[in-house]
């Protein structure tokens, strides 16, 4: 049957939307679907930059199982990104003793060793490590100097990275983990994502939105992640 010209036009437009789809739903990340706002907007801690927080717990399986691919887009991140991981305790105690561990181990340089170690020791291994003397003989076994891990553990260094990190984890209003932060303005949610690298893709959105918003041109890929806060 001949089409009359309406028709041909409204398949014309059907086809043209559908090709637009995949693009159009990507176009902007929502808000309430991808991401919360962070009310107020904080500032970056490093000027210039759109900063990416990764608010984290050692206890979280969760956190432990986005650690490895979280690792791997941190590397891929342009210059104009400064990306940072906060470990959280949410009061506990325990995971108090393993924000203590995080810093510890970045201070000693041993973090790019024993990060995951430490994720895999308490989910997989089903090590209690949420006391001194278990982080302690733990850390020995890795060959660690025990006097050394001790001053650093104990440190002021730790003490005042500690009391900024409960700091921001307030400031952000983090009320669960992993929570991506971008840009001070942002958090990720994800509700309507299938997995843990449907975060990072919303990550990636918000940050080329932070971009756009600030009048930016992407930059080249930065040589290594930022460090601990």
């Amino acid at each position: 049957m001949p089409l009359s010209r309406r028709r041909f036009h409204q398949l014309c437009l059907g086809v043209l939307g559908a090709s637009l789809l995949p693009n159009a739903a990507h176009a902007e990340p929502a808000q309430g679907r991808d991401w919360r706002p962070i009310t107020p907007p904080q500032p970056s801690e490093v000027p210039g930059k759109i900063e990416v927080l990764e608010f984290f717990a050692y206890g979280c399986p969760h956190c432990g199982d986005l650690n490895p691919l979280i690792e791997s887009w941190a590397k891929t991140l342009p210059e104009d990104v400064a990306f940072r991981r906060v470990p959280v305790s949410f009061g506990r105690a325990a995971w108090a003793n393993l924000q203590k561990l995080y810093f510890a181990l970045d201070l000693l340089g041993e973090l790019p060793r024993l990060d995951q170690a430490v994720f895999d020791a308490i989910h997989r291994g089903r090590v209690s490590l949420f006391t001194e003397p278990a982080i302690r003989a733990w850390v020995a076994e890795k060959g660690i100097d025990a006097k050394t891990f001790q001053a650093a553990f104990e440190s002021f260094d730790v003490d005042v990275r500690l009391k900024r990190s409960d700091q921001l984890v307030r400031d952000y209003g983090v009320d669960a983990v992993p929570m991506i932060a971008v840009a001070g303005r942002y958090a990720v949610t994800g509700q309507a994502g299938k997995g843990q690298a449907e975060l990072l893709r919303i990550a990636d959105e918000l940050i080329a939105l932070a971009r756009a918003q600030a009048g930016g041109a992407p930059a080249g890929p930065a040589a290594q992640p930022q460090g601990g806060s």
